[in-house]
C-alpha cells in the first residue's frame, strides 16, 4: 500500500441498507459507500513500521498529517505508513474497519464516540501513554479522553467551534448587523435574500450530508437546552417529544434561506460561495479556514455565536468537537504505536500541525497561542466562555443511529420541510434498535 492511499469501493451491509432505504425512500445506491480497509501487516509486521489510518483526506489536513508523521519518523527512526480515506467514508466504515485488521493508530473523536468503541473493546487503553503526556492537558480534556471504565483511550490533537461565519466587508457594504436573537437572524436572512444573496451557504451533497447536523444541533440546543439535546442524542427521550417537534418547527423557518441546490453541492463549494460573497452566512466549523488561500480574505472572515431562541438557554452551549487518535485493539506494532501516540500528544506536534492547518485550536496547554490568527483567538475565547460544550450530533450519539437513521431522515426532510412529525416518527421507530432502556 502506498504512503497515502484511497480505498476501493464496496457496498455497505445490505441488511441495514434495505432497512434504512425502505424507511426513508432512499435507494440502495444512495447508501452505498466505500469501505475503509487497513494497510496490511499481521504476524510478520515490520517492527520498524507503524500503520496509521487517517480521515484527513482533504488537502490541508493531509499535508498537516504528512508534516507530523515526517517529524516523528525523523525523531524516532520508525516509518509511518499512512492509510488516508475521505472523512465521510471513514465515518461510515469505522465499525467494520475496527472489527477487521485495522491500522495500529487511527484518527477518531473524543467523548461518546470514543467511549462507544472502548465499551465494545475495539480499541486499546492508553493509560501508560497518558502517564507521560497527562500533565499537559486540562481536566476537561482528560475527561473527554477517558472511557466509561475510567481508562484513557484517546489522545487529543485539536478542537474547533461551530458558529455562523460571514465576511466582515460584506456586512459593512450592505449595512448588515450581527444578530443575537432568532428573530433578528431570520430578518437578516430575509434581507439578504431580497439583496440577491443566498443567505445561508449550504452543501450536503454526496458524502457531506453530515454538514447539516451543525444547524440541527444548534437549533435544538437553543430551543430546548443542553440537557434535552444530550438526552435526545443518547436515546433517553423520544424523537416524537414535542420539544423535538419544536426544533424542526424553528429549523423550517430558516430552511427557505438555504442556498439552492445544496443537495448537489459539497461543503467546500458552499464555503467558497461565502468566500466569494455569493452567500451571506454559513453555519459551519472553523475548518472553513481550510478553503482560504488568500490571507486578506482570511482577515475578512468573522463569526458570531448561533443566535438565541429561548432566553432560558441563551447562547450558553457551543459545539466544539475534539479530534485526535486511538490505538487499535490488537496493534501489529504496539510499542511503536504507543511511541507514536506519545509524540502525537506533545505540544511540539500540535504546533507542527497548526502551522500547516490554522483552522483548528490546539488542546495541549503547553502550546503557544502567540501565532494564532484573529479567528483562532476568537474561537478559543468562544469555547472558553461556553457553559456547556457539545461535540457534534454524530459524535454525541450512537454512530449507527445517526448515520443510518437520523441523518438520512433529516436530509430528506430538509429537501421539503414540513412540520416534521412524519420524519420524527420514522426516526423514533428505530431508536430501540440502537439504545436499551
Amino acid at each position: 500500500m502506498t504512503q497515502q492511499s484511497r480505498n476501493p469501493l464496496a457496498a455497505r451491509d445490505p441488511g441495514r441498507r434495505r432497512v434504512v432505504g425502505g424507511l426513508f425512500g432512499l435507494g440502495a445506491a444512495a447508501l452505498a459507500a466505500p469501505v475503509l480497509t487497513a494497510c496490511g501487516g499481521g504476524a510478520g509486521a515490520d517492527p520498524k513500521t507503524v500503520t496509521f489510518g487517517s480521515n484527513g483526506g482533504d488537502a490541508t489536513p493531509k499535508k498537516a498529517y504528512a508534516s507530523v508523521t515526517g517529524a516523528f519518523a525523523k525523531d524516532s527512526g520508525l516509518t509511518v505508513k499512512t492509510n488516508t480515506v475521505d472523512h465521510d467514508t471513514f465515518q461510515k466504515s469505522i465499525t467494520s474497519y475496527l472489527q477487521g485488521t485495522p491500522d495500529d493508530v487511527f484518527t477518531w473523536f473524543a467523548g461518546y464516540r470514543m467511549q462507544y468503541f472502548a465499551k465494545k473493546k475495539l480499541c486499546s487503553p492508553l493509560d501508560d501513554v497518558w502517564d507521560k503526556i497527562g500533565a499537559d492537558f486540562s481536566d476537561a480534556t482528560k475527561q473527554l479522553s477517558r472511557g466509561e471504565d475510567g481508562k484513557y483511550y484517546f489522545v487529543p490533537l485539536y478542537n474547533y467551534p461551530w458558529a455562523v461565519f460571514y465576511r466582515k466587508s460584506l456586512f459593512k457594504e450592505r449595512g448588515y448587523q450581527v444578530p443575537q436573537k432568532w428573530s433578528e437572524f431570520i430578518a437578516l436572512s430575509k434581507q439578504m435574500k431580497k439583496d440577491g444573496l443566498s443567505p445561508i451557504a449550504s452543501g450536503y451533497g454526496g458524502g457531506d450530508s453530515w454538514s447539516i447536523l451543525g444547524a440541527f444541533d444548534y437549533v435544538n440546543l437553543r430551543t430546548n437546552g443542553y440537557d434535552f439535546h444530550m438526552s435526545l442524542m443518547r436515546g433517553k427521550v423520544s424523537w416524537t417529544d414535542k420539544r423535538a417537534l419544536a426544533t424542526l418547527d424553528h429549523w423550517r423557518e430558516l430552511a427557505p434561506y438555504y442556498q439552492q441546490g445544496a443537495a448537489g453541492r459539497s461543503w467546500q463549494d458552499a464555503a467558497q460561495s461565502l468566500l466569494d460573497k455569493k452567500s451571506g452566512m454559513a453555519v459551519i466549523g472553523l475548518f472553513l479556514g481550510q478553503q482560504i488561500t488568500d490571507e486578506k480574505v482570511r482577515a475578512d472572515i468573522d463569526f458570531f455565536p448561533f443566535p438565541e431562541i429561548d432566553a432560558a438557554h441563551g447562547q450558553d452551549a457551543v459545539e466544539a468537537p475534539t479530534d485526535g487518535f486511538m490505538l487499535s485493539r490488537r496493534p501489529k506494532n504496539e510499542a511503536g504505536a504507543k511511541k507514536f501516540l506519545e509524540f502525537l500528544g506533545g505540544a511540539h506536534t500540535e504546533e507542527l500541525y497548526m502551522g500547516v492547518d490554522p483552522s483548528n485550536l490546539a488542546v495541549n496547554d503547553k502550546v503557544s497561542t502567540g501565532s494564532y490568527n484573529a479567528l483562532q483567538k476568537k474561537s478559543a475565547d468562544l469555547i472558553a466562555s461556553a457553559k456547556q460544550i457539545s461535540q457534534f450530533a454524530d459524535r454525541d450519539s450512537d454512530p449507527g443511529f445517526i448515520s443510518t437513521v437520523v441523518l438520512p431522515g433529516l436530509t430528506e426532510w430538509l429537501s421539503h420541510p414540513d412540520d416534521g412529525s412524519g420524519t420524527l416518527t420514522k426516526i423514533e421507530s428505530q431508536r430501540s434498535r440502537f439504545f436499551t432502556a
